[in-house]
């Protein structure tokens, strides 16, 4: 039998902070139950007029989320060894969609910016290649 969805489960899935397979959940029982709609239609509402929870203003402040220059050390390696092990809890274990995003784009800038990198030697060497001498 599914899991019922719970105000909290209607809470992530408007703040898109569910992992996929459950954003899909949710949006199936939307599609299938009136009331369920209601009750998302009602938190919007209720969002839209200024009534927030303190849990609402954590999860869309990002509050426990790392900033993209500590995701950044994280992946070079030169977090203090407590942050790190939060960094790696916060990305790995709780799965949060928005800082794994954030990692994804770092990890991809980090990769153009080494292929960059070796062109430039790469260029250099060619360049200067008329230069060397040959010892003989």
């Amino acid at each position: 039998m599914p899991r019922a969805i719970r105000q909290s489960d209607l809470e992530g899935y408007l703040d898109e902070a569910l992992a996929p397979e459950e954003m899909a959940r949710v949006e199936l029982a939307l599609r299938r139950d009136r009331e369920l709609l209601g009750q998302v239609r009602a938190i919007h509402a209720r969002r839209n007029s200024g009534v927030h929870t303190l849990g609402e203003i954590w999860r869309q402040g990002r509050l426990s989320c790392p900033d993209r220059e500590q995701l950044g050390s994280y992946l070079l390696g030169v977090l203090p060894d407590e942050l790190a092990d939060y960094v790696a809890f916060h990305v790995e274990q709780i799965g949060c969609r928005f800082c794994r995003a954030n990692l994804a784009d770092l990890e991809s800038q980090q990769a153009e910016a080494a292929e960059a990198a070796e062109g430039r030697r790469r260029k250099y060497f060619q360049s200067s290649a008329g230069y060397l001498r040959r010892e003989g």
